[in-house]
């Protein structure tokens, strides 16, 4: 070989980044492809490269054998003893067999060859140096765009950025720099494709490490993130020490570190919060800014009803439940949000129902004791549920003893008689509840068979409104 192709060979591996071992297999591969081409060899061939001098030495690999039966593969023990006098029977021997000159044919072959290698070499350390590093996030430069989709220059590869994957707050203009999240990168008979990413939430954990030491060095830890990208992001952080602040430490000098996130992710809001293991605190911490007066928990659900002022009930729930949204990943939790307004008239609502079902098994309790008095008031005259009075004075009637003998004409008047006989004509068992109350009945007091008067004419009205009733 030259000594301009072994020159050229080494400035081909600088600038690729390809191992000097891998530059000397290609161009053996290539020497080897090309003396078969050449000689139409059919036995093993392999070649020797020195790069000090700049030389290749052919080689042809023969099996020492007593009886030749493939001059191909195999040699007698005489020839091969001309050559090295210690070989024996069955070990190999390599003759040089380097050609003064390779044909047009040849040359070409040995050209494409170490082409095609070069480029498969390339594509190995490509794939090896970036199939490691799925999460990363690295600085490129946006080259093109084909209709939505972005394609970023990472220097040694082209990454894409498909729409799916992109914020609504990124311009991507020709030449831009931005910081991308890296998803993925796939092995492809051209150049590795490596998918990126920049609404991906660990972007933002990512950047929250690039420009928070404490997080950096693992004094500060992320606990849990949740992001809309380009609209809002919660990042939930905790303290290994007592001493430092996680809120603070994130945020920096008059916000300094939390603005370098902002502006990197073109102004998208980011909220940071203090974790907790208390779930009520963290639940309420989740959704500030808003400000909350209490949380419920709720374990065997897993859920949480947070109470918030009138006046904060619209940012806790935020645009669209946004607010809300975000907490609730953030903190894992189901959350429902209700103000003092409404938790009052749930307990309300709550108290009447209970008071009501209080009453109805309070009337349950009356109808299974009310069958032991049915016999006594199934002969009962029928009460017009319209007239209560008159259902009163029928069961005051019902309820005192009818007098058998007439009452004083100086305490009844004489219409008031006649009409008591000509209304209230006695049934059969009124007759024998006359008999059987006649003793009694006789020491009564004037004042009372007058109330008894009174009382049957009442029930003798009830009796002439029924037929009236009936009859209409």
């Amino acid at each position: 070989m030259q000594v301009d192709f072994v020159q050229a060979l080494r400035d081909i591996g600088r600038e690729k980044d390809i191992p000097l071992d891998t530059l000397s297999e290609i161009i053996e591969a290539a020497l080897v492809s090309a003396y078969k081409k050449h000689h139409g060899a059919t036995c093993e061939i392999h070649v020797d490269i020195d790069w000090d001098d700049g030389t290749a030495t052919v080689f042809s690999r023969k099996r020492v054998v007593e009886h030749v039966e493939n001059p191909h593969v195999e040699m007698s023990l005489a020839d091969a003893r001309r050559l090295d006098p210690t070989v024996e029977e069955g070990e190999y021997l390599d003759i040089e067999v380097s050609p003064s000159e390779f044909g047009r044919i040849a040359a070409q072959t040995a050209k494409q060859v170490v082409a095609q290698r070069i480029r498969e070499a390339e594509r190995e350390i490509i794939f090896e140096e970036f199939s490691n590093r799925d999460g990363d996030v690295v600085t490129g430069v946006v080259q093109r765009r084909e209709g939505r989709t972005v394609f970023v220059d990472m220097g040694r590869v082209e990454a894409v950025l498909p729409a799916s994957e992109q914020s609504q707050l990124d311009s991507y203009r020709i030449g831009e720099r931005l910081k991308i999240y890296i998803l993925e990168v796939k092995r492809t008979t051209k150049t590795p494709r490596v998918l990126v990413s920049r609404s991906h939430p660990g972007l933002l954990r990512r950047l929250f490490e690039l420009e928070v030491p404490e997080v950096h060095e693992g004094v500060v830890e992320l606990k849990a993130q949740a992001r809309e990208a380009g609209a809002r992001s919660k990042v939930a952080v905790a303290s290994k020490q007592e001493n430092v602040d996680p809120v603070g430490a994130c945020v920096g000098h008059r916000g300094s570190r939390v603005q370098a996130v902002v502006d990197e992710l073109r102004g998208e809001k980011v909220d940071i919060v203090r974790w907790g293991d208390d779930p009520a605190k963290y639940v309420a911490s989740a959704l500030s800014p808003a400000k909350v007066s209490r949380v419920i928990i709720d374990e065997e659900t897993h859920s949480a009803t947070v109470v918030a002022p009138d006046n904060q009930l619209s940012l806790a729930i935020g645009r669209e439940g946004q607010n809300v949204r975000l907490a609730a990943r953030l903190t894992g939790w189901r959350i429902d949000i209700r103000s003092e307004a409404q938790m009052v008239e749930q307990a309300a609502a709550a108290e009447a129902a209970a008071a009501l079902e209080a009453r109805e098994e309070a009337a349950r309790g009356d109808e299974a004791a009310a069958p032991a008095e049915a016999p006594e008031t199934a002969e009962q005259e029928p009460v017009t549920p319209e007239s209560p009075q008159v259902a009163e004075a029928g069961e005051a009637a019902q309820a005192t003893p009818l007098v058998s003998s007439p009452p004083a004409e100086d305490a009844v008047p004489e219409e008031d008689r006649e009409e008591q006989t000509a209304a209230a004509a006695p049934t059969g068992e009124e007759e024998a509840v006359e008999s059987d109350a006649e003793a009694p009945e006789a020491a009564a007091a004037p004042a009372e068979e007058a109330a008894a008067a009174s009382a049957v004419e009442g029930a003798s009205t009830e009796e002439e409104s029924a037929a009236r009733q009936e009859s209409q």
